[in-house]
């Protein structure tokens, strides 16, 4: 079915056991938001809050929670609009089997907004302070909104044919902000709404905002897909819903007819207050940072508004599932953008960002010795595409060497990449150039190095799968438990880190006594390390080896390439930086980073409370 309102979907959710109601009163500071999270972990039904502490507003979570509830939410539609993009990577299907495109016109046909004059959204009209107040993580700012759509239009081409719909968290309160009156957008520039911010720069005028929260679960997700720019994000809410775009207006506010609440505003692109902290996808706080501010004009909200919720941290959490169905989206349309590229895929353990792996061609001049030489061209270009360019770690490997080998399957990716590598050769880097917002692994906001690391041809070596007995031994004072990741890879407990240049003399301690130990590459005695050609630096080697996604999210999101990437036996030729021996990443917590989410004790005490015998929560936490 084709839901017209977050309320049609969740009687829906509700009738088919996909749902669960939570009666008791709930705090909206930190006790949602650790039941949300428990919840998902347990891979449990979505959870409508209908007490919520200072509010009169049911709130809706863990919507997207599950693979296959995000799927049967868009049951009827999600064949239809991925035909419709399969289609665009690839004119000629549609000539060559006519019949499994019968339906697209009418998906198409949804993709026309309609216009509306009595807009359900509009019925009735609130505050901001009376809105849930949702606070997700002990440190954060305030309360947020997680799950908004913010909708803009462009000041010198007014209209939905040049609009952007886009996901950016609101600070609703706390801060410097005037309490119900000014709302914090953290939205990074290269975003869809950073056009229409220039552009109002440019104009001297203050740029119109409406956020609509709710409605339809295609609309959320519409916000966050990463369309090409030129394509409003309410087209495809059309085509997603199976229901053409509803909206209307109210003092020259654009409004989402469908949503459950609007709340209409004006940023001043010029004026900008601290925004955060905010525990972010990337399971640390986003610290406070100067970002713009909406002076709020109007609240809007249906009569039977309900109000939706996530909550991000260290992944995998409930946006994983909406990142899982972007990829299905994208998946036959990358190819077509980048000749040569055939998938990629962020990793979602790694916080999405900070590592990507891609498979492409390598199709050149077929030399004796196959060398990474379109693949680097590919690269490139994946780094100047969209949201991939906030790529940090690039992998990427030729297709040719291994046809079945799967993306999505990190390790086996990590083991082909491992086997290939050539640490004098393949590993390319970009310094002082932009990274994730949300990343503080680099030299400052927004700032920070990539490297992408491109292996083709035959394997080189054979991967280690046991710690060498000797290890140990040769490790200098301070680093210990060796701790075996992977085939190939190795953690290392090292001492913490307690500013660079004492960072700099126990690193050149280990890598001088490992050269001295073994010899160079060629040489009998590295045979100990032949077989593991990664070594990662950690403060805890227990734990980076004890699971995949801990590896990943230790080793990615805690070094910055440039300053972290070290080596045996390195050398600079040429400008190109590369090493003979082992890699080694210094992925230790360094005291500039942001510091990593924790939940509040207290409040897991009274949360274990609510999944007690009688309780709504019993079964599921």
């Amino acid at each position: 079915m084709s839901y017209s309102s977050l309320k049609e979907c969740v009687d829906d959710l509700e009738r088919t056991g996909r749902l669960r109601r939570v009666t008791e009163e709930v705090e909206p500071r930190l006790e949602m938001a650790e039941i949300q999270r428990r919840v998902y972990a347990a891979r449990g039904p979505a959870l409508l809050f209908t007490r919520v502490k200072g509010t009169a507003f049911p709130c809706l979570s863990n919507l997207y929670g599950t693979r296959e509830r995000t799927h049967y939410l868009f049951r009827n539609t999600l064949a239809g609009v991925k035909a419709l993009l399969a289609l665009k990577a690839d004119p000629m299907a549609w000539l060559r089997k006519p019949l499994s495109y019968a339906g697209l016109p009418l998906t198409a046909l949804h993709a026309l907004p309609r216009k509306v004059s009595n807009p359900a959204v509009a019925a009735c009209e609130t505050t901001v302070d009376r809105l849930p107040q949702i606070v997700s993580w002990p440190k954060d700012g305030g309360a947020y909104i997680t799950l908004p759509q913010v909708y803009t239009e462009h000041p010198d081409k007014p209209g939905l044919r040049f609009s952007n719909l886009g996901m950016y968290r609101i600070q609703l309160s706390g801060g410097e902000f005037s309490p119900g009156r000014e709302l914090g957008f953290h939205y990074q520039i290269h975003r869809g709404i950073g056009v229409h911010h220039h552009a109002a720069i440019r104009r001297g005028e203050k740029l119109r905002v409406s956020v609509f929260v709710g409605g339809p679960p295609a609309h959320a997700l519409s916000a966050v897909m990463p369309l090409p720019e030129g394509v409003p994000e309410v087209f495809f809410a059309g085509m997603l819903a199976g229901r053409r775009f509803g909206h209307g207006s109210r003092n020259g506010h654009l409004l989402s007819a469908d949503a459950d609440f609007c709340i209409t505003g004006t940023i001043d692109p010029a004026r900008t207050l601290p925004e955060g902290p905010f525990g972010d996808h990337l399971g640390y706080y986003s610290l406070a940072h100067p970002f713009p501010v909406m002076e709020v004009d109007k609240v809007y909200h249906r009569r039977d508004a309900i109000w939706p919720f996530t909550v991000v941290g260290r992944p995998p959490q409930e946006d994983s599932h909406l990142a899982e169905l972007i990829h299905e989206f994208a998946g036959p349309v990358l190819p077509a953008e980048i000749p040569g590229l055939h998938a990629v895929h962020a990793v979602e353990a790694s916080g999405v960002h900070p590592l990507l792996l891609a498979l492409g061609s390598e199709r050149y001049v077929p030399y004796a010795d196959r060398k990474p030489r379109e693949l680097l061209t590919i690269a490139n270009a994946v780094l100047g595409f969209g949201q991939l360019s906030l790529a940090k770690y690039l992998l990427i490997a030729a297709s040719e060497d291994a046809p079945r080998l799967d993306i999505r399957d990190v390790e086996a990716f990590f083991r082909h990449v491992l086997e290939r590598a050539d640490w004098r050769a393949d590993l390319h880097f970009q310094t002082r150039t932009t990274m994730d917002t949300l990343d503080y692994s680099g030299t400052g906001l927004n700032a920070g190095s990539k490297v992408v690391i491109a292996a083709a041809g035959d394997r080189r070596r054979e991967l280690g799968r046991e710690v060498p007995s000797a290890l140990e031994q040769s490790l200098p004072a301070g680093f210990t438990d060796v701790a075996l990741v992977m085939p190939g890879v190795l953690a290392i407990s090292a001492p913490a880190f307690r500013d660079p240049a004492a960072a700099r003399v126990d690193l050149n301690r280990l890598i001088r006594k490992w050269e001295e130990d073994f010899g160079n590459p060629d040489a009998p005695g590295y045979a100990m390390l032949k077989g593991f050609p990664l070594v990662v630096l950690v403060d805890d080697s227990a734990f980076a080896a004890k699971s995949l996604d801990n590896f990943l999210w230790t080793a990615f999101t805690r070094s910055d390439p440039a300053r972290d990437v070290h080596g045996l036996w390195a050398m600079t030729e040429d400008k190109h930086w590369g090493c003979r021996g082992a890699l080694i990443i210094d992925a230790r917590i360094k005291p500039y980073h942001a510091p990593a989410l924790e939940p509040d004790p207290e409040t897991a005490r009274r949360v274990d409370i609510l999944g007690g015998s009688g309780k709504s929560l019993h079964g599921l936490i």
